[in-house]
């Protein structure tokens, strides 16, 4: 399951980071909307990611605690970042550059470090 929730974040960011380039460079609101609601995908499917992360850090041993613990405070880090981009996109659409479009790169960047920590760490127990 959380495999599945994990597969959604980066995308979303990533969508959001291209919306901001392509609002950037043409400065037509539709960009601005697609970029806040990519944004609010990612920060409603990270939460749920974030929160399996909790748990399997409370639940984790002491040989994965500090893997699990660095993975946790990297979602952690991509969700309030993410939460203050979203706060940033609220405003007029011609008062968010270039603040938006910096957030929106690193979101995009610690989602890929989560992804990146969150799928190697990752092997079939079930199998065992």
């Amino acid at each position: 399951m959380h495999a599945i929730l994990l597969a959604f974040p980066l995308p979303l960011f990533l969508g959001a980071l291209l919306s901001d380039l392509a609002y950037r460079s043409s400065f037509q609101i539709q960009w601005f909307n697609f970029s806040s609601w990519l944004l609010a995908g990612g920060l409603f499917v990270g939460g749920f990611a974030l929160l399996w992360a909790l748990i399997d850090l409370i639940r984790s041993g002491a040989a994965r605690r500090k893997r699990a613990a660095v993975y946790f405070l990297v979602l952690l880090a991509m969700w309030v970042l993410g939460f203050i981009d979203a706060l940033v996109h609220s405003k007029d659409a011609f008062a968010i550059m270039p603040e938006a479009l910096y957030l929106s790169a690193i979101v995009t960047i610690l989602a890929l470090v989560a992804s990146w920590i969150g799928y190697s760490g990752y092997h079939s127990r079930e199998a065992a």
